[in-house]
């Protein structure tokens, strides 16, 4: 039989001999029947038939049987030695190297007999050579290795690595208490290489010049010798380097498609109409999804989401935890355990010993206690009866029960040392006042001559004089230094604010008096700056801008008349409500005054060069008690955009943007520029008195009606930074000093606190506060106090005015 003839020979049928034998053939043939219907139609592609049972037919009609030898390889029996014909030998010819070379393979590892379970039937016509080579595939898949030949010779995937081991990717960990480590093709058991101890692993280290690089295969637990270009790659591939060195990752780019802009577009046809219009179907779609989420008819992703999430949470919990949780309980350090509950004792029996019920003595401590039950020794008062049926229901059940939830749940976790703290630590430690003078501590002066309680009071800003106004319809000017009243002015109603004009170099007092607000001259100090005064005020200047409606029924400027005028009294601006406040700026060519009957026109801003007022705000923002301007600052000069209708029209010239308005309750800071809300201060007060700024403008204090004073830090929070609760009594006044770190409060229990309050230019370090001194020398008349405080400019002195009708100074 020549090679080619061998290669061709047909499968002869073998019969199982024993049960045995036909179990594992016919799972054999059928693999078989498979590997043949692969090459059973020439003109067919196998990969398309799948899983489709067929029939292989043969001219003879013969049955084709396997049985497989000890080693495992398949052996093909024929029936009938018939001999090929001649036209497969001519077919084939040209094929003859090919299948010499395969049968050579074959023959070196000893498979003939599984090469010839893959040969055709005889009686089947020749094949085409493109179904040969795929049925050579099939037969090179059954066919042992050579083991002289590399497995993967001819592989070129990655996926075809070494998978001698059939485990699969499992974490090999599983056979660390076994002798073998998977199994092999042949399902046997991959035995594990013998393990040596680190002494071994040392001396290997120290002879084996190779072992640095011998690495350990988690599959087969064999060790490998990594080669030159393993290391050179593992190299590229830890410092962040292509793998392969023969790759050029800067290759000159090949531009397949041009980068260039064609002028002419592919297709020129115009875009149809309904392309510009929107869908009017997906409009009422969303139209419909809208109204129903508004209706509640259609929930969002993440309602529903949440209402799963509670629904899916637990409704019942343990109090406490530690119960289930034990192992959690043993990481905490010194961990507390669920209390428990006191036994019973005798005096909790139905049938007490007689030692253990309540004397009439015993009686009355225990129902003496009934508003402080916890001072009881015991929390039941002890009874006896005869029999256990005759103990009734327990009333306070229910109680105990609520009372042991409390015990469970409020109960610490852990232990924790108590820290035994003296009280004196926890003060700060404020300086001495010895150490924080000037200021001032005796009452020096006091100025009579009015005849009723005097409510406001100013001093000249050289200090030389000082001016009070009174429910006497008077207003008096005093010499400080003397405490001799230079001049006394009547008014037609009761004066309810005086304020001396700031600047050096003018001589004014505004006087608010009902609903008047007098400009006065009072011809005191320098002869020129009273001259230069009256020619201010003697003229009106020319008006170019015209006053709307709503601020001509507001206000009204007007020149006094000859025996005002005699008076001192040089300009009249009449108010249509009364005013309670007046205030000048830090440039003293704007004053504002307040109005809290005036609604959304309370607070007016009048400007003294050009005899015009303003109305800062077209909405009322609640009953104003008082306004202030911040102090002039260098960085604000010019404000000249023109507000919205209803607020300021004129330009503000050389005044800051920045104004406090104070409500009852709350205060707004705003820009009256921009018209717009800066911040908001919540003092959490019911009423508010009074209030003065730092000269710096970072710090406010306010004074209420609820004995309070609270410090504002207006670059902290908008809530208070310090309350002060110095007074015994509604507190009416405060004020900064201008010069010293002194603020002073004025109160209804008759009573000055003067207090030391310091400012640091460090924005890192609180402000210091420390009261200083009490002065308590003004009388009470009527529930009233001390009505308003006011510091000297230069000196640490402050004067106070009370309702027993008199001015004192302490220095």
């Amino acid at each position: 039989m020549t090679k080619k003839q061998a290669t061709k020979r047909k499968v002869k049928e073998v019969k199982p001999t024993n049960e045995q034998d036909s179990v594992s053939e016919k799972s054999e043939h059928e693999e078989d029947e498979d590997l043949l219907q692969a090459v059973k139609d020439p003109g067919e592609d196998s990969t398309d038939d799948e899983g489709i049972d067929q029939e292989y037919q043969t001219d003879s009609s013969e049955d084709l049987e396997f049985e497989s030898d000890e080693e495992g390889n398949y052996v093909g029996v024929k029936e009938n030695n018939e001999e090929e014909s001649e036209e497969d030998d001519d077919d084939e010819e040209d094929e003859d190297e090919e299948e010499d070379s395969s049968e050579e393979a074959a023959e070196s590892g000893d498979n003939e007999d599984a090469t010839a379970s893959e040969e055709k039937p005889s009686g089947s016509k020749a094949l085409p050579a493109a179904n040969k080579k795929e049925s050579k595939k099939l037969i090179a898949q059954i066919t042992p290795r050579d083991p002289s030949k590399p497995e993967y010779e001819d592989s070129d995937t990655s996926d075809e690595e070494d998978i001698r081991n059939t485990v699969g990717n499992i974490p090999m960990h599983w056979y660390d208490d076994y002798k073998h480590i998977g199994y092999d093709w042949d399902a046997k058991k991959i035995v594990k290489p013998p393990k040596g101890d680190q002494i071994d692993d040392f001396l290997r280290k120290i002879e084996d010049p190779n072992f640095w690089r011998t690495v350990k295969d988690p599959q087969t637990g064999q060790e490998v010798l990594l080669t030159d270009e393993d290391i050179a790659l593992i190299k590229r591939v830890n410092s962040a380097r292509i793998p392969n060195p023969e790759h050029d990752e800067y290759e000159p780019w090949i531009e397949w498609f041009t980068s260039e802009v064609e002028k002419m577009p592919i297709k020129n046809v115009p875009d149809h109409k309904r392309s510009f219009l929107p869908s009017v179907s997906e409009k009422k779609k969303v139209s419909r999804m809208v109204h129903a989420l508004k209706m509640g008819w259609m929930k969002t992703t993440e309602e529903v989401e949440r209402e799963k999430k509670q629904k899916r949470g637990p409704k019942f919990y343990m109090l406490w935890e530690t119960d289930t949780s034990r192992e959690h309980m043993r990481r905490i350090h010194d961990p507390v355990s669920a209390p428990k509950r006191d036994l019973p004792g005798h005096a909790e029996s139905y049938n007490p010993p007689p030692e253990y019920l309540f004397d009439e003595k015993e009686t009355k401590q225990w129902l003496k206690l009934k508003d402080e039950p916890h001072k009881r020794k015991l929390h039941f008062m002890p009874q006896k009866f005869k029999s256990l049926r005759e103990v009734p229901a327990y009333s306070r059940y229910l109680r105990e029960r609520f009372l042991r939830c409390l015990d469970l749940y409020l109960c610490p976790r852990a232990k924790r040392v108590k820290l035994n703290i003296d009280a004196e630590y926890l003060i700060p430690k404020l300086p001495s006042p010895r150490d924080l003078q000037p200021f001032p501590t005796v009452e020096s002066l006091v100025y009579r001559g009015h005849t009723d309680l005097v409510r406001s009071v100013s001093v000249e800003p050289k200090g030389e004089y000082l001016v009070s106004g009174s429910d006497d319809k008077t207003v008096k000017i005093w010499e400080i230094a003397t405490g001799r009243c230079i001049r006394t002015i009547e008014t037609e109603d009761v004066v309810r604010c005086v304020a001396w004009c700031p600047n050096a170099k003018l001589s004014i007092i505004a006087v608010a008096t009902g609903s008047r607000l007098l400009l006065i001259n009072p011809k005191v100090g320098d002869k020129l700056i009273i001259k230069k005064t009256d020619d201010l005020l003697a003229e009106a200047p020319s008006q170019d801008v015209i006053e709307n409606e709503r601020i001509k029924t507001a206000v009204q400027w007007s020149t006094a008349e000859a025996l005002e005028q005699e008076k001192g009294v040089r300009v009249v601006i009449t108010h249509f409500k009364p005013i309670r406040q007046v205030t000048w700026h830090g440039r003293g060519d704007y004053l504002a005054t307040v109005m809290p009957e005036g609604a959304n026109r309370s607070a007016l801003i009048h400007q003294l060069s050009k005899r015009r007022s303003q109305i800062p705000f077209s909405k009322s923002k609640g009953l104003i008690q008082c306004v202030l301007f911040h102090p002039v600052k260098p960085c604000f000069f010019v404000a000249v955009s023109e507000l919205h209708s209803g607020g300021f029209s004129p330009h503000l010239y050389y005044i800051t943007i920045i104004a406090i308005l104070q409500t009852q309750h709350n205060i707004r800071i705003y820009d009256l520029v921009k018209q717009e809300l800066i911040k908001k201060l919540l003092t959490n007060s019911k009423w508010i008195s009074g209030m003065s700024i730092h000269p710096k403008g970072d710090n406010l204090l306010v004074s209420t009606y609820d004995k309070k004073m609270l410090w504002f830090d207006l670059d902290l929070s908008t809530k208070p930074y310090q309350t002060m609760r110095l007074h015994r009594n509604a507190v009416r006044s405060v004020a900064f000093h201008l010069r010293y770190p002194l603020f002073a409060s004025g109160s209804d229990d008759q009573a000055v606190i003067v207090s030391h309050g310091m400012v640091y230019n460090d924005l890192l370090q609180n402000p210091l506060i420390v009261p200083l001194k009490k002065l308590q020398t003004h009388e009470k008349r009527d529930e009233f106090g001390v009505l308003d405080v006011n510091w000297h400019p230069i000196q640490p002195w402050i004067f106070s005015t009370g309702a027993d009708c008199t001015i004192r100074l302490y220095t």
